[in-house]
């Protein structure tokens, strides 16, 4: 029979669990694939656990994306129901994701990406000197290299002037972890206002770049995105183009410098580098929990019932720590073969800007690795400020000296 479990406080269970999750997945995981909680943010949701359990909740057309049309996004979002910056695909269900993913993708094809790789590597170099003419030899990794590089790029691809990507960091740090309910109101009141006009003047005057091929995107039948599925896209794809990479290459420098012998290993082979890629994404990746899912129905899983209209997180972090996956999971090994990984996502809702996070990822380890032979942490790392809420795994920043 199935039951309703207690609520389990995760700061209860772990103070440190802002930090360190781990501790606490692997516990709740040895009691079930489901539970109710309380987040650090004081939120009810239900939490799924376990690698197999989460691959499963990940392809279940009970759990929906789509609270415009099903639910009441308040529960998740301090914005109006019909808001244009959540018109996108991450929040809709198929047939409207089906349709949504197939204008989008064709313009996010893998020639466009691999196109991108030398201003990748440009603007990589770039960052590098301006690090290596610190005269300190020390700085934040985040501030001067991991965020700058992705954010320069997503803007670059989409067509956003430089000189308004500082805002769109502030408006993008309080949509994926609101420092309050007023500051995330207002990100989400101020970001379509600027990307409405933008795309006001890409439509007069395309460019080369994704914002204006989206606008004139036709499928075969005609079929083109809204001027809010336009606005909803580019918030999309400006925040998850961003927020992955920038921790994926801080959580997988902080694993390095968390294990000299690894990072010794990797320096003298750089060939190991796709695989260490996979592994820091597997270990600590840059996003712990995924978007909440909304219970269409109660949902029964692992012997727990998840009531219609609650909010469900599938723990990715959790997942990929899974022994029953992963021999000794919690063991960083750039060697390992850790395909199978879950830090993307998995099912419809798998992350589009996947190859574009690896090819950056691939290049900015690469280069800073051989820049800067000596690079090291530069600070305690139980001291370093994390990132507030359960969607982005990652620190505020990373002080390193090299």
């Amino acid at each position: 029979m199935a039951r309703r479990p207690a609520v389990v406080d995760l700061l209860e269970l772990s103070p440190d669990f802002v930090r360190d999750p781990y501790p606490v997945y692997a516990a709740l995981r040895e009691r079930g694939p489901v539970h109710h909680v309380l987040t650090p943010d004081g939120e009810h949701m239900w939490l799924v656990v376990g690698h197999e359990a989460c691959r499963t909740a990940f392809t279940d057309p009970r759990l929906s994306r789509d609270w415009r049309r099903s639910g009441d996004i308040g529960q998740i979002i301090n914005a109006e129901q019909d808001h244009p910056a959540l018109a996108h695909m991450l929040m809709s269900d198929p047939p409207d994701h089906t349709r949504l993913r197939r204008l989008v993708a064709r313009e996010f094809t893998p020639r466009r990406i691999e196109a991108l790789a030398p201003r990748i590597q440009q603007i990589t170099d770039e960052l590098l000197d301006a690090m290596e003419a610190n005269g300190d030899r020390r700085g934040d990794l985040v501030e001067a290299f991991a965020f700058p590089l992705p954010m320069t790029v997503i803007c670059e691809l989409l067509g956003v002037p430089a000189l308004d990507r500082e805002a769109f960091r502030g408006w993008s740090n309080e949509m994926v972890a609101r420092t309050s309910a007023e500051a995330e109101a207002r990100a989400y009141e101020e970001m379509p206002r600027y990307l409405g006009a933008l795309i006001d003047a890409k439509r007069a005057e395309p460019g080369d770049d994704l914002l204006s091929a989206m606008i004139h995107a036709v499928d075969e039948g005609g079929d083109r995105l809204s001027p809010a599925e336009l606005i909803g896209m580019c918030v999309l794809l400006l925040i998850a183009g961003h927020e992955t990479t920038v921790n994926m290459i801080g959580n997988g420098m902080r694993a390095l410098f968390a294990h000299p012998a690894q990072l010794a290993d990797l320096r003298a082979d750089l060939g190991l580098l796709d695989g260490a890629i996979e592994e820091m994404l597997r270990y600590d990746g840059p996003v712990e929990t995924c978007t909440e899912r909304l219970a269409l129905e109660d949902v029964e899983m692992g012997g727990t019932v998840i009531p219609k209209g609650s909010a469900v997180l599938i723990a990715m972090a959790d997942a990929d720590r899974d022994p029953a996956r992963f021999e000794d999971p919690d063991r960083f090994d750039i060697r390992r073969d850790a395909r199978g990984h879950i830090a993307f996502g998995h099912g419809l809702h798998h992350c589009l800007g996947a190859p574009l996070a690896r090819t950056e990822g691939r290049i900015a380890l690469r280069s800073l690795l051989e820049r800067f032979p000596g690079l090291e942490g530069d600070a305690d790392p139980a001291k370093l400020s994390w990132v507030p809420g359960m969607l982005i795994r990652g620190v505020r920043e990373l002080p390193v000296r090299w």
